[in-house]
């Protein structure tokens, strides 16, 4: 037995989407044997939009019958019966979380009329409801009205169900393991099949074959998956446009990190667009005081002209610092790690000479600020590589860094024999260096095998 459903909402995504009108149709795999239609006051506002695509308005369902008033007949029409709809699981969404406010669990075999139609009916340019309905001659009254879609979901699940091979396709699809009610409905099982669980990047794309969404993981199977079952309103969105999924290999999660930043930069895609903001920096440099003691200071970087080292974050900056105090002997307060007009008394820096306490000469004193800075500097000229995993077990992925700039990746065969800059530089695909690959190299080059040339 099935129930056929289509629903009108509030249009806020899953969490924030409010039933209007819900219609479900019985129906024993031949003939319609019940039918439930009503409005639903959803208890908020109708946005303008939902109004003039519906026709629905908050005066239609001012005396409507709330969700809790019908929830007890919706789980009696929906009992021992297969959900079924049009892209299912936007409509069985919305009604489990309807439910689950009410605090009430709801659980029923779905099938997507959507992804059944790409299998049973493959070719077509669209699989939209109405599309659909006019390539395969079925009526559509009464569009984006509950009932009517309803209608037109149930003729169409009537004509799938008689087409050869269809008994085998729906077993399939409620077989738990498949997935198929878990997939986007435009998303052919194939593509996500081919993914791996390996690290790389991934590209959402719409059927148009536009990137709408590029991201990086370390399982790429799982973490495809992990946005099918988000239920944010940005998330279900995007995955009811995406139509086909491609992927690269990276090897580790460095190398995708890197490759993710690169191509969301060269293709800006729309799901993207709140991604990726780099906070205020902060920056270090040196002064000297009417005393003429050198200070090691730090700002936000757009008040330091000439930096010596840049920071994506204060606490990183102050760590930074507190570690040169410690190496250097130099004395927190005179690095403005501690605000006082008496000697130091940092808890965690115990090094400091008595600069502050008059008890170690100036001239000393900055000589070590200077050897402070100079291993920064130094540090900052190397050619650095950072090795990692490669793509399969042949391989090694690199990163080459120059005088503390990104300069970009590549992967090098285990039977090539590299020796030099010059060798290594001939695998490296050139990147831009821009403040999210800077800070994404910085962050975890502590974690990778590296050396300096």
């Amino acid at each position: 037995m099935y129930t056929i459903i289509d629903i009108e909402t509030t249009g806020n995504g899953i969490k924030g989407n409010k039933i209007t009108e819900i219609a479900i149709f019985k129906f024993d795999g031949t003939q319609i044997i019940d039918e439930y239609t009503t409005l639903v006051n959803p208890q908020s506002p109708i946005p303008s939009f939902i109004t003039g695509l519906t026709g629905i308005d908050d005066q239609m369902v001012r005396d409507a019958p709330t969700f809790a008033e019908i929830s007890q007949t919706v789980l009696q029409f929906t009992q021992d019966c297969i959900f079924v709809a049009h892209a299912v699981n936007f409509d069985y969404g919305v009604i489990k979380e309807e439910f689950r406010q009410l605090g009430i669990s709801f659980v029923r075999k779905k099938i997507c009329t959507v992804r059944l139609s790409r299998k049973l009916i493959p070719g077509l340019q669209s699989y939209s409801l109405g599309k659909l309905c006019s390539a395969v001659k079925i009526p559509l009254k009464d569009r984006h009205r509950a009932r009517g879609d309803a209608q037109a979901t149930t003729i169409l699940f009537h004509k799938l169900v008689n087409l050869p091979g269809s008994e085998g396709v729906i077993q399939k699809f409620l077989n738990a393991r498949s997935q198929e009610a878990t997939l986007p409905p435009h998303l052919p099982k194939s593509i996500f099949d081919a993914i791996p669980h390996k690290p790389g990047i991934y590209y959402f794309k719409n059927q148009k074959g536009e990137i709408i969404y590029v991201g990086k993981a370390i399982n790429l199977k799982k973490r495809v998956l992990g946005h099918f079952y988000d239920k944010s309103t940005k998330e279900t969105r995007m995955c009811r446009e995406t139509a086909s999924i491609d992927f690269e290999l990276s090897g580790s999660e460095l190398v995708a990190l890197l490759m993710e930043s690169a191509e969301i930069k060269r293709h800006f895609p729309t799901y993207n667009s709140a991604q990726k903001r780099i906070g205020r920096q902060y920056a270090l440099f040196t002064y000297e005081d009417r005393k003429g003691i050198v200070h090691l200071a730090y700002n936000t970087l757009k008040g330091v002209p000439n930096p010596i080292k840049v920071f994506y974050n204060q606490t990183d900056c102050r760590a930074y610092l507190e570690e040169l105090c410690k190496t250097f002997s130099l004395c927190p307060k005179y690095c403005h790690l501690q605000q006082t007009n008496a000697s130091c008394s940092h808890h965690k820096i115990t090094t400091c000479n008595g600069i502050c306490a008059g008890e170690e000469a100036i001239e000393d004193y900055n000589q070590k600020v200077e050897s402070a800075i100079f291993s920064i500097k130094s540090a900052q000229s190397e050619i650095r590589i950072i090795r990692e995993e490669g793509r399969h077990s042949n391989e090694n992925a690199v990163v080459l860094i120059e005088e503390g700039v990104y300069k970009g990746y590549g992967f090098i065969d285990h039977q090539l024999e590299v020796s030099s800059l010059e060798d290594i530089a001939a695998f490296i695909i050139p990147q831009k260096n821009t403040l999210e690959t800077q800070r994404i190299v910085e962050s975890l080059l502590p974690r990778s095998e590296s050396f300096v040339l």
